[in-house]
């Protein structure tokens, strides 16, 4: 970790991140992606604490409060969000990070607090985290047997109202094979661009510069491990590979675009599935991917001048308004459409905190108005592809269902809900309906 001065930087700004993401409802990942730009010259180690202690202390927050407030005089939701932050974050460390010394944790959370104004209670502070490390290896948890939702709750940090919206159409093995996937560190799953190298080319060359890369058992896709950042790695800048999720990844392949299509992505940022259409066509045909704001269109277009592939082109429009003069014209509509996003919850903790049941509510209806517009552009015989990254049986089978009862001139050919794997993947649902040719 270096010196003691910078340790105590690093503790501060994970501080930063966490009331950034827990007070002012900042999303985790682009706080977390924003800190480490601002401090590229922190070494390898301190960048990877400071991204370890902020993810670590958001996915098991539920689990720490659950602790603090045992040991606490002052409950977790009274505390002052500084304090609060201080001693969240230490838990983690307390529990998780075996290399600190209990003693160095709560010596520099008391230092911190003082630090932030709040000298009055470094008492507090070292007593509360005292308590807990003398008592980490035996707290009490909640009764698996009379409240195995609770104890799953509190184990894995998941908000009880997600379990239920689980437990009908999953046994307690299954909800729990996935809570601890998404609390699974992930390695990086990246697309081979085949226009630029061969999956072959891509591991020499990344494993000469001391990256590993794994085979992830899907045709040109590769787990990526042992590295800094991205923008470090030559083969990314020169677009020879694309970060995708192997679930993502399945919607290309369900695609399975002939040569020549005009293909139309409806909600396509950050572009992932029409970059892998265009390059599923070795160049040929032609795929608008399309999104809602001048932003996220400017994400696609950053991904298409990167990969450099010349039969894809960006554009902004609204999914839920009718494009009159597309009526009938696209071989395959993929409408990945936005979703709660309970299959990314090991990548994006906070959506588990933030999402509420009644927005998941009018998600449905939103990804139901959505489809029910872009159906219009499947050419009789073409495909639309129905996919989110959720796991919630109302916006995947449920939705789909609803769409072909809508729209019988559709015939679902198949359907998937994929569940997160531990060290592999995503939760993520395709549809792929097929248009009749009467």
């Amino acid at each position: 970790m270096g010196s003691n001065k910078n340790q105590v930087n690093c503790r501060e700004l994970a501080l930063e991140v966490l009331l950034a993401v827990t007070r002012d409802g900042a999303y985790s990942h682009i706080a977390i992606r924003n800190m480490l730009d601002k401090y590229r010259y922190l070494q390898k180690q301190e960048r990877s604490y400071l991204k370890r202690v902020c993810e670590g202390t958001l996915e098991h927050m539920i689990w720490i409060d659950y602790v603090l407030d045992q040991f606490s005089s002052v409950k977790v939701r009274k505390m002052k969000p500084a304090v609060r932050c201080i001693l969240q974050s230490s838990v983690y460390e307390l529990k998780y990070m075996d290399a600190i010394p209990p003693s160095a944790t709560c010596n520099e959370a008391v230092k911190l607090a003082k630090k932030r104004g709040f000298g009055n209670l470094g008492g507090f502070v070292n007593g509360v985290l005292r308590s807990v490390s003398r008592n980490l290896s035996n707290i009490p948890m909640p009764d698996r047997g009379q409240e195995p939702l609770r104890y799953l709750s509190v184990a894995y940090s998941m908000p009880q109202w997600i379990l239920e919206l689980w437990q009908d159409s999953y046994s307690m093995e299954q909800m729990e094979g996935f809570l601890e996937a998404f609390l699974t560190e992930m390695p990086t799953a990246v697309r081979v661009n085949p226009l630029k190298a061969t999956e072959e080319e891509l591991k020499k060359e990344l494993e000469s510069a001391g990256i590993q890369a794994k085979e992830a058992g899907i045709p040109g896709a590769l787990f990526l491990e042992n590295y800094d950042y991205l923008e470090k790695i030559p083969a990314f800048l020169e677009g020879k590979f694309y970060v995708q999720d192997i679930s993502s990844m399945q919607a290309g392949l369900w695609a399975a675009p002939a040569e020549g299509s005009f293909i139309l992505d409806v909600c396509a940022a950050p572009g992932g599935k029409s970059l892998h259409a265009a390059e599923l066509m070795h160049g040929t045909g032609m795929v608008e991917a399309r999104d809602l704001t001048e932003a996220k269109v400017a994400l696609v277009q950053e991904n298409i001048s990167r990969c450099q592939l010349p039969n894809i082109r960006a554009v902004q429009a609204d999914a839920r308004e009718l494009d009159a003069g597309m009526v009938g014209k696209a071989d395959l509509v993929i409408a990945d459409l936005p979703c709660s996003g309970l299959g990314v919850l090991g990548r994006k903790a906070d959506i588990k905190y933030k999402l509420k049941k009644e927005s998941c509510q009018g998600l449905i209806a939103l990804q139901r108005e959505i489809l029910h517009t872009v159906q219009q552009y499947v050419k009789p015989g073409g495909v639309l592809l129905y996919s989110t990254c959720t796991i919630n049986p109302g916006e995947n089978e449920g939705n789909a269902a609803w769409f072909l009862q809508e729209h019988p001139e559709f015939c679902l050919e198949k359907q998937q809900q994929i569940l997160p794997q531990k060290g592999r993947q995503d939760g993520f649902f395709l549809a792929r309906m097929v248009k009749g040719t009467y």
